[in-house]
């Protein structure tokens, strides 16, 4: 992903309000964003465009309607690049306050995430399934799975379950399903079980990775989850491009 893209995406205030409006209600139609904002609907189409240019957001057809996703990769691997290195523990301990201040609970919620990783789909394959690659960019956990529908699943730290689940349904090296359990915080495990869906998708010299988590609770917590799952994307990207891995921090 183009750095100068996203930030020229970004300069625009109306793109901003509507990166702001997905990241309160993720999924919304054209209609619903274009209600939220003085413009016309051409308006708001043209600026829905250069944000899924940019990589910001994805949209998925449901029905004789367009919705569109938050994508939070671009802005990660922008954190990563600029911030993180320089003032992570303060702008973390501001960006979880921010969201305890505002956040509407809904029952549940989806995320999104989308990264265009210039590798093969049996190598990209190959890492998201291999206990001695996952821990480079899986929060040093290693998985563990015979890889059948009906198996389970574990993330494993020092053979201490963190992720656990079982897989619903596989279709090597294009998509894999499972259920989603987090054993890693107290919080975590309070969420009770979810769904995480990996689709890979060759296009040309590249592989288009999308990772939807699906049924997840919302709660303070759930954004841990969320923030964490970008790491992780942006951490497989670099392992994979760039033979390397991002220290892991706090």
């Amino acid at each position: 992903m183009d750095q100068d893209t996203i930030f020229k995406a970004l300069a625009d205030p109306s793109r901003r309000t509507l990166l702001d409006l997905l990241f309160q209600q993720d999924g919304r139609s054209l209609s619903d964003l274009e209600s939220q904002l003085p413009m016309t609907r051409f308006g708001v189409m043209k600026h829905l465009r250069i944000l899924e240019s940019a990589g910001l957001i994805t949209s998925e057809k449901v029905g004789r309607e367009k919705h569109h996703y938050l994508n939070p990769v671009p802005i990660q691997l922008i954190y990563d690049r600029w911030v993180r290195k320089y003032a992570q523990p303060l702008t973390t301990r501001m960006t979880d306050l921010k969201y305890q201040l505002e956040q509407h609970m809904d029952e549940t919620i989806t995320h999104r995430y989308q990264i265009f990783i210039e590798t093969t789909p049996e190598r990209l394959w190959d890492a998201l399934t291999n206990s001695e690659i996952s821990p480079t960019y899986y929060f040093g956990y290693a998985v563990t799975s015979d890889w059948n529908v009906g198996s389970n699943y574990a993330y494993l730290s020092n053979d201490d379950t963190r992720v656990d689940g079982e897989i619903i349904e596989i279709d090597p090296p294009y998509k894999l399903v499972q259920t989603f359990n987090g054993h890693f915080h107290p919080e975590a495990k309070a969420l009770g079980q979810s769904k995480v869906t990996w689709l890979i998708e060759p296009q040309g010299v590249v592989c288009k990775l999308t990772l939807i988590h699906e049924e997840l609770k919302n709660t303070p917590f759930a954004q841990e989850i969320i923030e964490g799952w970008s790491r992780i994307v942006s951490r497989l990207k670099t392992v994979l491009e760039k033979g390397e891995s991002l220290p892991f921090g706090t």
